[in-house]
């Protein structure tokens, strides 16, 4: 999750004195307004929790009024701060973390705790309504959700919630997977547009794990109006012999056998994303990337009008980041940001062949969703390659709380190392002796060139290569 705080606004408190409020957006929109004297109790919450020598240092406190320059300052300041923290594997799934910007959310959208009845889509349009609680966050709701589905308990972390927005196609266009930081409730509710929608999709990769989602009729069923939508939308290739199959599978209301044979077929399991541009294998190139098989396919139309298709490997690729800007306006510092959308970018360093690493980039409104598609890639990748099970790759509930699998604990970072490419600004890159298990984002180093709003993701899942290979 790529968070920011672009902005702050003065605001009078509840005895009329102005305060200064840190607006702390989430994927370039905001997700909650909160003080500093807040930000300082989860400080000192999680250093209680967690000690000193694991917490990250925190913007002091300052006796006088803050200048317009100091308030700018600490801004940067608690931007990096929360970035560290939301980076660091265990204080970033920490429950302490978490439930601070869920009631910080609740709050800031001024949404009472209350029941309500949430809509959920299913791939094939079918509308699944839950009874909630406004304050219910994502996993209390996907539980919801596979209750009235009756969808097993064991089933129910194949599967995850998106934020999703309805095209005039009747397609969906992926905004992001919701979080264990966020209410599903507000944070669809406070985009106050009813393009928004909350989808149930499969949240793996591996078809081979489709097995497992087949034994239970739910399931299949699930599985299948997936599989029926992504052909209808286009997003599985299908040549006119293999319709026709598919088709009288269909009469037949053969389920397995349909997906089955969709296995078989082009893009099956990928996710599609809107046309954007690249700047591979030139600048400013339309592409439509598709993520799936663990890989990012590009098919690209060049400045000719020709169309080229390729593939990025996620093996080969060392590192990504995904940025954000935010227009300003030109007033003073601390002022808010112009209306112009947030810009996003998702970069990653890809190992060409044996000795050449490139970057490669991507700008998309879709950045985010794509480093989400990349790692939740690299996370199956490696629990495989562990021997370990994708089961355990799902949260739990522990005494209430939800808790990382023993395959999403912490580990410390590779080393950094300076880019490359001078001609790019400074990035994280990871050593390539990479001999871990898990993959989470690297921290920021605390150098003062360092870029705001950055998400770096190292590549515990990176392989050398030879030219052979290519």
């Amino acid at each position: 999750m790529h968070f920011s705080i672009p902005e702050t606004e003065t605001r009078a408190g509840d005895g009329g004195a102005a305060y200064v409020a840190y607006n702390i957006h989430v994927n370039g929109v905001l997700h909650c307004r909160v003080r500093y004297s807040q930000l300082l109790g989860l400080h000192e919450q999680l250093r209680k929790e967690y000690g000193a020598n694991v917490v990250p240092a925190f913007p002091p406190k300052k006796i006088f009024t803050l200048t317009p320059a100091e308030v700018e300052q600490r801004r940067e300041q608690l931007e990096k701060y929360m970035q560290a923290v939301r980076q660091d594997p265990t204080l970033g799934g920490s429950e302490t973390f978490n439930s601070f910007l869920r009631k910080a959310q609740q709050e800031t959208q001024q949404i009472p705790t209350e029941e309500v009845v949430l809509e959920v889509l299913l791939s094939n349009g079918q509308k699944v309504k839950v009874t909630i609680l406004t304050s219910d966050q994502t996993e209390d709701v996907l539980e919801a959700v596979a209750s009235k589905l009756d969808l097993p308990d064991d089933l129910v972390g194949y599967f995850s919630l998106f934020l999703v927005r309805e095209t005039k196609d009747g397609a969906f266009s992926f905004v992001r997977k919701l979080q264990e930081f966020e209410l599903p409730y507000v944070s669809v509710t406070s985009l106050h547009n009813p393009e928004f929608r909350i989808i149930l999709r499969k949240s793996y990769w591996d078809s081979s794990y489709d097995d497992d989602v087949m034994e239970h009729r739910v399931g299949l069923n699930l599985l299948y109006a997936q599989t029926v939508s992504d052909i209808e939308h286009g997003w599985i290739l299908v040549n006119k012999e293999q319709h026709r199959q598919l088709k009288s599978l269909q009469e037949k209301v053969s389920k397995k056998e349909f997906i089955r044979l969709a296995q078989t077929l082009k893009y099956y399991g990928y996710l599609k994303f809107d046309p954007c541009v690249t700047d591979f294998p030139e600048k400013g190139c339309h592409v439509v990337v598709s993520a799936g098989n663990n890989e990012l396919n590009f098919q690209v139309r060049l400045p000719s009008e020709q169309i080229k298709e390729g593939s990025f490997k996620v093996t080969r690729m060392r590192c990504w980041r995904v940025t954000s800007s935010v227009p300003m306006s030109n007033g003073p510092s601390g002022s808010s940001p112009g209306k112009s959308e947030v810009k996003l970018e998702l970069a990653f360093e890809y190992l060409m062949s044996k000795d050449r690493l490139q970057w490669v980039t991507i700008t998309s409104p879709q950045a985010i969703m794509l480093s989400i598609c990349l790692q939740s890639m690299v996370d199956e990748l490696m629990v495989k390659k562990s021997g370990g099970s994708i089961r355990k790759m799902f949260r739990r509930r522990v005494n209430g709380a939800l808790r990382r699998s023993d395959s999403q604990q912490a580990v410390k970072s590779p080393p950094l190392l300076d880019s490359p490419d001078a001609s790019r600004e400074p990035m994280a890159k990871l050593s390539s002796k990479l001999t871990s298990v898990s993959l989470r984002g690297i921290s920021h180093s605390s150098s003062a060139n360092d870029v705001g709003a950055n998400d770096f993701h190292g590549n515990y899942a990176f392989e050398g290569i030879g030219d052979e290979d290519l």
